[in-house]
């Protein structure tokens, strides 16, 4: 029973609530919580938790709940997580807080991806839930929305730092999401009257005093014209003090930064290159995509003409041969568990490399010493390897590492300038990154 964790996904945008309430630290905790279970199986259309975590996993059901809660319980807090196996994935938590603290009932959800809620009965079913949880726990603020566009809208301190943000919390409407419960402190800041007259898809006051606020029938869309048009109103609206045109303005250039962006990398690095995007998190991945658009990879400095070859200054070439082979399987042995098609020795287990070295930020995470005297040497005579049992190359040993040429076609290549240049910098790694060299070795080489 493995829960389908958000983070192992694709990179892609998810639906994210945040719930934060008080609630009744007298009144027993089943009741209390009974409202939240039944709105949560009656509307979780399609994203119902399948998994409970408290201090181990089980199946969802009531008993398991109250088991993970039980279980997690301390002297202050207890809380508990929920999860699916399927898709869509769910990473939904609760949390309470009981005396001496004061009483806070928080609810946090992803639920990935963001376009499982493109039908507005799905959506409208997620705000009758989230409806009957603001109707009986007092709300201070809950919001649902794009998480990458709450990210853009420097959710949830719009700019303030830390103590600023602890101290006045929502003291005013930074931002309207798609679904809004605005807290009775909050409204009455702003005017009630002039709240329950907000342009928007629905407007409901609740019985407790707060207002359920919902701009547009689905949350999928978003970041189309017509959905940010209906934001900016009700934004503006309630911020009299703020210019319409000013947050119509910066809600549509967040929206071009989320814009899906087509890629066009450089042919010879493609493969790598969408392994680097799959790395950015999703708010900043068509950035991402139309910067390696842009660039281009340097051309491979690291060959000399077959003309200027130097010689081979070795007594025992056949030795150095040997040696090249044993420096390439220290490479092998060093990333078989992380790289396991390092193995194979084979132009793709390049790019493979190269995408290890560069996720894990290896010319700055590792001693300079180490790099220089055990990694480049090995890197350098794995990429010789591969050249000369992919492209036909054939060795001239020399002395020096770094003067140990890889004959192929025309050229001589020098993979152990190649390493250590690609190992000055993380992006030395794509700058000068193995697959680079071997796909123009391989054009050259006939």
């Amino acid at each position: 029973m493995k829960p389908l964790s958000t983070h192992e996904l694709k990179p892609e945008d998810r639906l994210r609530l945040e719930f934060d309430s008080a609630f009744d630290q007298k009144a027993a905790l089943e009741g209390q919580l009974e409202p939240f279970l039944q709105a949560l199986e009656e509307h979780a259309d399609g994203w119902m938790p399948d998994v409970v975590n408290g201090k181990r996993q089980r199946k969802y059901s009531r008993p398991s709940f109250w088991k993970a809660l039980e279980e997690r319980r301390d002297e202050n807090t207890t809380g508990l997580g929920l999860y699916r196996t399927k898709w869509p994935a769910l990473d939904m938590s609760l949390s309470l807080w009981f005396p001496p603290l004061p009483p806070n009932l928080g609810i946090f959800i992803n639920v990935k991806p963001l376009s499982f809620f493109a039908e507005a009965e799905r959506c409208h079913r997620f705000v009758e839930m989230v409806r009957a949880w603001a109707s009986h726990h007092p709300v201070t603020h809950a919001v649902a929305h794009s998480a990458d566009d709450m990210i853009l809208a420097g959710f949830p301190s719009f700019g303030r730092d830390n103590k600023t943000r602890r101290r006045d919390g929502f003291d005013k409407i930074y931002e309207v999401c798609w679904l809004n419960v605005f807290g009775p402190e909050l409204v009455e800041t702003v005017g009630r009257e002039r709240m329950l007259s907000t342009p928007a898809h629905r407007v409901e006051e609740l019985p407790n005093g707060s207002v359920l606020l919902v701009t547009w029938p689905t949350v999928a869309d978003f970041a189309s014209k017509e959905a940010r048009l209906a934001q900016a109103r009700a934004h503006a609206h309630l911020r009299p003090d703020l210019d319409f045109d000013t947050v119509l303005r910066s809600l549509h250039e967040r929206s071009a930064r989320l814009a899906p962006v087509e890629p066009r990398f450089h042919p010879d690095l493609a493969p790598l290159l969408s392994l680097v995007v799959d790395r950015a998190a999703s708010h900043e991945r068509q950035r991402r995509i139309a910067e390696l658009n842009a660039w281009q990879p340097p051309e491979p400095e690291e060959w000399r003409p077959a003309s200027s070859a130097l010689p081979p200054d070795v007594d025992d070439p056949e030795r150095a041969l040997e040696h090249y082979s044993t420096l390439a399987e220290h490479l092998v042995a060093l990333l078989h568990s992380e790289v396991p098609s390092v193995f194979d020795a084979t132009p793709e287990s390049l790019t493979d490399v190269d995408f290890y070295f560069w996720r894990e930020e290896f010319p700055s995470s590792r001693p300079r010493e180490a790099i220089d005297e055990h990694a480049v040497p090995a890197i350098g005579a794995y990429l010789g390897e591969v050249l000369v049992r992919h492209l036909g190359g054939r060795w001239i040993p020399r002395q020096k590492l770094e003067e140990a040429q890889v004959l192929v076609g025309n050229r001589v290549w020098l993979p152990f300038v190649r390493a250590r240049n690609s190992m000055r910098s993380r992006q030395s790694l794509l700058d000068c990154s193995l697959t680079r060299l071997y796909r123009v070795a391989e054009r050259h080489r006939g």
